[in-house]
């Protein structure tokens, strides 16, 4: 139950952090026309040509600052309603959940940290911040927005301050932040994919709607059994030389099977009767597979360019080879 809840919740996060860097870029796109002016870029010249480069601009730091302020204090007062208010406050206490689902929920704290920290920084960079402080303001960000939900957790009695949750975003947004200051580029990507499970049994079926949600933006927040996590790696940002097309990738993917409870599939359901299906094996998986980096398609289209940010924290479907129960198989396509 709490890795459940505490999921939706970064979920939550997420989804407001890249809305809000949408809404911020389409407003600097359509609003604000750069002064690109040899004497006022000295200081923020990106390595990258698709970087695009902007000067300072008071305005727009006030802006990302008072946005930020926004969404920041608005997620703390809908989390305080939605469910630190249901729960009596604690002392401060630590909750171990490293051995629960796989540990797909991890690898969703370092996604997630690590997609606010992108997120974040090209927002800093619209406003003009010198380079190392766009780093190190927006690279931060996504652990710090992490990371106070997890302090507010270890004051909540139904939850815990969890410590592999607290590294995994420390190693998301470290991830982001060390790309940057070495390529000043995303090389490899952290992405997501979800792909709708129809689990085949009635006493299943009612499990998974219990822990996992009937509707289908639900099962996308919380189906751990239907979620991937991917690295994404540009395979002309490596090899220079290559023939391939610039936005060709090559993805490493980690996803998991047959959960359902946190550590077993011996579960209570909805009339308090114990069900024990032992009998279906939790299991990794392990996938490969080519991807598309969007960021390397040239458009002058500005509602493409924000269109294809957004696009480039998803892993693309195509076909893949998967690894798992000690066997290799092909599926034509994976989302």
């Amino acid at each position: 139950m709490y890795i459940l809840q505490n999921y939706r919740k970064q979920s939550l996060l997420l989804l407001i952090v890249i809305a809000s860097f949408s809404f911020t870029s389409a407003f600097a796109q359509y609003n604000f026309k750069p002064d690109i002016s040899l004497n006022k870029l000295q200081n923020f010249k990106d390595t990258f040509q698709q970087n695009t480069i902007y000067p300072y601009n008071k305005k727009r730091v006030r802006l990302v600052t008072i946005g930020n302020i926004v969404a920041y204090g608005g997620l703390l007062v809908g989390l305080n309603a939605e469910w630190y208010a249901k729960y009596p406050r604690s002392g401060f206490h630590f909750f171990n959940d490293d051995a629960e689902w796989l540990q797909i929920d991890k690898v969703g704290h370092i996604y997630s940290a690590y997609t606010e920290s992108r997120a974040s920084m090209e927002a800093w960079r619209w406003a003009g911040l010198p380079r190392k402080e766009r780093i190190w303001l927006g690279g931060l960000s996504g652990v710090a927005y992490q990371s106070i939900i997890e302090v507010l957790d270890g004051f909540s009695s139904q939850y815990g301050f969890s410590p592999g949750d607290f590294a995994a975003n420390i190693f998301g947004s470290g991830m982001f932040i060390a790309q940057e200051f070495a390529w000043d580029d995303q090389r490899i990507k952290f992405k997501f994919s979800f792909h709708r499970k129809n689990y085949g049994e009635a006493d299943l079926d009612k499990r998974a709607d219990a822990i996992y949600g009937k509707t289908e933006i639900e099962r996308f927040i919380k189906d751990y059994n239907a979620q991937s996590y991917w690295l994404s790696a540009n395979i002309n940002s490596f090899f220079f030389n290559s023939k391939l097309p610039g936005w060709l990738s090559l993805s490493v993917g980690y996803g998991a099977e047959g959960m359902f409870g946190a550590r077993s599939n011996i579960f209570v359901d909805a009339n308090g009767n114990p069900i024990d299906r032992s009998d279906i094996k939790r299991y990794r998986q392990w996938y490969i597979s080519p991807d598309v980096d969007f960021s390397k398609i040239r458009t002058n289209k500005k509602g493409l360019k924000i269109l294809f940010f957004v696009l480039d924290a998803f892993k693309f479907p195509a076909p893949t080879l998967e690894y798992s129960k000690g066997s290799f198989k092909g599926h034509w396509i994976v989302f």
